[in-house]
């Protein structure tokens, strides 16, 4: 009689620690410093479907950006140097669906003489999964997919520097 009783309940332990340890699995991601980064996955200006979760192994500097944005614009040559001088993947996820069309975004890049991936958040659910507001807003992501540093604003080119010497 000890026995059958003895098996619900090790079935109950077993599936509670196995239930705990998924909660705490999901837990970790979010959008803190140390969280892993909420994956995603968009279409570039260049017609490519790129996935977040596809740049790991290399830290990721991901930004949220706009056209008519003044620091967005302010930022982008530091954006395009950074990319440049280091060994990073610069990922810059144009907020589509407040632009007034797609050709302004690909005269944007033209003008700037940007040659990092810029994803398409056609419809805006990109932005609303990191809950962007204010535009620009930077998340500096490790080489395991996990958030390193955040920034709401323009960054600057040293700081850009500093935070990728961080993570390494």
């Amino acid at each position: 009689m000890k026995k059958i009783l003895s098996i619900p309940i090790l079935l109950g332990i077993f599936f509670s620690v196995f239930l705990i340890g998924n909660v705490v699995a999901e837990e970790k991601e979010g959008l803190e410093i140390g969280n892993k980064a909420p994956d995603f996955e968009v279409t570039t200006l260049k017609g490519e479907e790129i996935q977040l979760s596809d740049l790991e192994g290399k830290p990721v500097m991901l930004n949220f950006w706009a056209t008519w944005c003044p620091p967005c614009r302010t930022e982008m040559p530091d954006m395009q140097k950074f990319q440049e001088n280091h060994d990073v993947t610069v990922l810059a996820v144009n907020l589509t669906d407040t632009e007034a069309n797609k050709e302004s975004v690909n005269q944007f890049v033209e003008q700037f003489g940007l040659t990092f991936q810029v994803g398409l958040d056609s419809d805006g659910s990109v932005a609303k999964t990191y809950r962007i507001n204010p535009i620009p807003t930077t998340f500096m992501i490790d080489s395991k997919g996990e958030i390193s540093h955040k920034t709401f604003g323009a960054m600057k080119y040293e700081t850009m520097v500093e935070e990728l010497e961080k993570m390494n």
